[in-house]
């Protein structure tokens, strides 16, 4: 790369290389590298598109590629960063990627504590704190707890509350499986592990490679925290208090519905997401 490299020259020869190497989207993923890189948005990659990179940068760039090509590594783990809700959020692959249909439960929240003054929510697995912090951030009257079994998570978790500037999101390590938290909320909310443990095997390889697997699956049926979750759900939630869940595909949401159907929750229902998938279980406590 000792010629001068222009984003534009980047952006071509970057579409064609991915291409042949069988990586989807590649303009899409040219652009986000490039966005991390130079630290701007898209818009201001195509106004800067005469621009060179520096050496530096490109030395960068270049251990990128190969880091994607080669591993098949996700760009969000090689950037550090993903988006979510449209915000960037810090990431590492010791908490899960966010997912765009992960946004749905944040609507979800936002609608159900519009006559809730202050509303407090815990998310429970939260990762990164990507739908902790966003709540936090969308719901300014709330208090959101996020907890996680893992402290390299939480530690995540609170880079991205410093990073957004929060001081009503908190974050602490919990097992849930085992310990219940001693305060009551309005709103319960989590996207747990719901891959089942014979269903491993047939994840894409950036995903079985890289994301942690105690955020994917419950090593057994992928019901285990849903069972938890309903077990303790009228305890921890006040009167008429909500439960969101992010939930599997397949048959896998029904199996949510009836265990929380036959624990007499009031008000279940399976919503879909933007693909018309059912994604996420309501219910009220």
């Amino acid at each position: 790369m000792s010629k001068i490299w222009r984003i534009i020259d980047i952006i071509k020869w970057a579409e064609k290389y991915f291409s042949q190497n069988n990586i989807n989207n590649p303009r899409l993923e040219i652009e986000w590298l490039l966005r991390s890189i130079l630290k701007c948005n898209k818009l201001d990659i195509y106004l800067r598109f005469e621009e060179p990179l520096n050496r530096k940068q490109l030395n960068i760039l270049k251990e990128w590629v190969k880091r994607r090509v080669n591993n098949n590594e996700p760009l969000q783990y090689i950037t550090e960063s993903c988006e979510f809700y449209g915000r960037r959020f810090i990431v590492n692959p010791k908490v899960l990627i966010p997912r765009q249909e992960t946004e749905r439960l944040i609507d979800i929240a936002i609608e159900k504590t519009k006559s809730v003054e202050g509303p407090e929510i815990i998310d429970i697995g939260t990762g990164s704190g990507c739908i902790a912090s966003t709540l936090a951030l969308e719901l300014p009257k709330s208090k959101v707890f996020g907890i996680d079994i893992s402290l390299d998570a939480i530690q995540i978790a609170k880079k991205n509350k410093s990073r957004l500037l929060l001081n009503n999101v908190f974050f602490n390590v919990m097992d849930i499986l085992i310990d219940i938290p001693v305060k009551v909320y309005d709103v319960l909310i989590s996207n747990p592990p719901y891959v089942s443990q014979i269903e491993i095997d047939s994840l894409s390889k950036e995903v079985k490679a890289f994301e942690p697997h105690i955020a994917l699956t419950d090593f057994c049926d992928g019901l285990t925290f849903y069972n938890r979750l309903a077990e303790i759900g009228k305890e921890i939630l006040k009167l008429n208090g909500w439960i969101i869940l992010e939930v599997g595909l397949d048959d896998h949401p029904n199996k949510v519905y009836s265990i929380f159907k036959n624990l007499n929750y009031s008000k279940v229902q399976l919503i879909k997401d933007y693909n018309g998938d059912n994604r996420v279980l309501i219910a009220q406590a």
